[in-house]
């Protein structure tokens, strides 16, 4: 390109000194000059001329033909515009092949935009939430999805949890929705048919509920009879009498999972919403560590309760109860004797702390992702002796759920465990709520 400019160049001097020469042997060099610039110039122009017509053409027309610089600028510009379709087309094949592959996909993938407006869906939005792209582009996703639960959770931004919500287009399909952020605020959203699974897993709670239900009535009885026959046992008998005190430790231990069975239960399957009050946490932790020390005769703990904050929470108080105590319980349990326990109330800037902290034996690391499933046990034999039902980390993992909490463990073998239930700051009661409370 600068050699045909250099050349280009150096033929417009010529031209000039040409010109000049001429004009100056008849005596007007200026007119010289102009004579041969002027042509000059008329032929830039009609190449400049044919230049826009072929730009303005677009891709239906070849490029002007032309030598020397304009050739050359013609010549560039067609490979450059031949680069660039090539470019497009395997751009637009990526794009159809994405598209191709999305709307393979089962589930139903949304775009939406930063204001939550409808950019694209797949088929599968199509087929499981009613999307029409003549009328729904666009448009708000709320107010196409208008469950309130849907829009609570859409509007709240947190997203660490999926929801699950009856299909308002589909009667009878569970839809399970995930949103993920990505961009400068775009909001990428997946729903996938989850009935099978809802319904299965309604089946285990309704078993669960309904056994537990129908043993509560026999165990009364068993337990009814073995404390009779307890009481008006002779003396004379120390073997009828240790097998009683052993049936009855085992009725003992069935009845306490049968009620954390009826809890956890409920924890899972109650769908409305509650009715959070004022919990006076101070108050609260003062019992529970009361109610500790008082199943610690055997153990020999030493149990400290530490207070740093006055701030309290709106939440359930008898759900809150049954989880910190569950904590206590287990740390009670599970150390060996003369531990030290420690209950701490704090607040930090992510929010409000219950701690449980212990200098026991700890938890192998390969447990930890595991301590809340329901009957998983870190150490079998640990369990066997102290009685444990396997569901109260379980409990305390529901319980926190319904307060929008979260329950984080951190634990090494040998150097003790700490649970923490940590609350957002949005739990907070406020000192209006505390002053009517």
């Amino acid at each position: 390109m600068f050699k045909e400019w250099n050349i280009e160049l150096n033929q417009f001097i010529i031209l000039i000194i040409i010109g000049a020469v001429g004009g100056w042997s008849l005596g007007y060099p200026g007119i010289g000059v102009a004579l041969v610039s002027v042509p000059y110039c008329l032929w830039m122009l009609f190449r400049t001329r044919d230049l826009a017509r072929w730009l303005a053409g677009g891709d239906k027309s070849d490029p002007p033909e032309s030598t020397g610089l304009w050739g050359q600028i013609f010549d560039n510009l067609y490979q450059q515009n031949k680069s660039y379709k090539g470019q497009i087309s395997n751009l637009q094949n990526i794009i159809i092949r994405a598209q191709q592959s999305t709307n393979a996909i089962r589930d139903a993938v949304i775009v939406v935009d930063v204001h939550g407006n409808l950019e694209w869906w797949n088929d599968a939005g199509t087929r499981l939430l009613g999307f029409q792209l003549k009328t729904d582009r666009g448009q708000n996703l709320t107010n196409l999805l208008r469950d309130p639960r849907f829009i609570r959770y859409f509007d709240a931004g947190n997203y660490q949890r999926p929801l699950e919500i009856p299909s308002s287009h589909q009667p009878g399909v569970v839809l399970q929705f995930q949103v993920t952020v990505f961009g400068e605020g775009e909001r990428l959203i997946v729903a996938r048919d989850v009935t099978r699974v809802h319904n299965l897993e309604q089946m285990r709670q309704d078993f669960v509920a309904n056994v537990s239900h129908e043993l509560r009535t026999p165990l009364t009885v068993i337990k009814g009879y073995l404390e009779t026959f307890m009481d008006n046992l002779q003396q004379d008998h120390p073997q009828l009498s240790r097998g009683l005190s052993r049936m009855n430790e085992q009725a003992l231990r069935m009845e306490a999972l049968v009620n954390d069975l009826l809890l956890l239960s409920r924890l899972e399957t109650e769908q409305n919403e509650r009715v959070l009050k004022p919990v006076g946490m101070a108050r609260l932790l003062r019992q529970i560590h009361t109610d500790a020390l008082a199943m610690n005769d055997s153990k020999q703990h030493n149990i400290q309760l530490e207070i740093s904050s006055d701030l309290d929470i709106n939440g359930d108080e008898e759900e809150l109860r049954s989880a910190f105590s569950n904590l206590v319980i287990n740390a009670i349990k599970y150390t060996p004797q003369h531990s030290n326990i420690t209950l701490r109330w704090y607040d930090d800037d992510n929010g409000l702390c219950m701690e449980v902290e212990d200098d026991g034996q700890g938890i192998d690391p390969q447990h930890l992702p595991r301590l809340t499933e329901r009957f998983y046990r870190a150490d079998q034999s640990r369990h066997s002796k102290t009685g444990g039902t396997g569901l109260g980390l379980a409990i305390v993992k529901h319980v926190l759920i319904h307060h929008n909490a979260k329950l984080d463990v951190y634990s090494e073998l040998g150097e003790g465990s700490i649970f923490t239930c940590r609350f957002p700051r949005k739990c907070v009661v406020k000192d209006t709520q505390k002053s009517v409370a």
